[in-house]
């Protein structure tokens, strides 16, 4: 599959530097969600580039400071458990992706973004942008932005096992599996849950 044409197709349109954006964190019950936004050089070869969701653990981990070094330029970014909790959490994921775009040291002008949303209810894509659906998986800088999301943000819920053991978050990484449940069930919430998130789960 030819990843780099959505990038061919916007720098034919006079831009010039073009980032792909990407989160990882949308559905979990516990920890932030996080975004990361990438500049390749154009054509650069990083073999076993893609989808983040299609790669496993361990090649995911291999490509991350392989995406580090070959970009142009590269962010992270991410919005904690309570401002979800204060937002929403569509609000959050727009939020944390427009927070990477800003930190990347190269300013892009054009923005390629992941999904069909570009907006919530208290954040929005401010840089010029389109949106793809599955785009992590249809384009090289969507989907190195989506490998390191979702390195960086299972990497942290692998810090927050370490401070909050009993949840087993190195296993789940805060998703909503039934072993979550039981644990949550027999030690309530921790500081790092989505109240909301279980509220209408509750309330369902």
């Amino acid at each position: 599959m030819n990843l780099w044409e959505h990038e061919r197709n916007v720098l034919s349109q006079g831009w010039s530097n073009v980032c792909g954006c990407d989160e990882a964190g949308v559905g979990p019950l516990a920890g932030p969600v996080y975004a990361a936004a990438v500049i390749l050089p154009l054509g650069i070869e990083i073999p076993g580039l893609n989808d983040s969701k299609k790669l496993t653990p361990k090649k995911r981990d291999a490509l991350f400071p392989v995406i580090q070094e070959k970009a142009a330029a590269w962010s992270i970014a991410w919005v904690d458990a309570g401002e979800i909790d204060e937002t929403d959490i569509l609000s959050a994921r727009i939020k944390a992706m427009q927070l990477a775009i800003d930190g990347l040291r190269v300013k892009p002008d054009f923005a390629l973004i992941d999904g069909n949303r570009d907006h919530g209810r208290t954040a929005a894509i401010t840089t010029p942008h389109c949106c793809i659906v599955k785009g992590d998986g249809l384009s090289a800088s969507m989907a190195a932005a989506s490998i390191l999301a979702k390195v960086s943000r299972d990497r942290l819920m692998e810090e927050m096992a370490q401070k909050y053991p009993q949840y087993r978050f190195e296993k789940h990484k805060g998703y909503g599996t039934k072993q979550h449940f039981a644990l949550l069930e027999q030690y309530g919430l921790c500081p790092i849950h989505r109240r909301t998130f279980l509220k209408k789960r509750a309330m369902a």
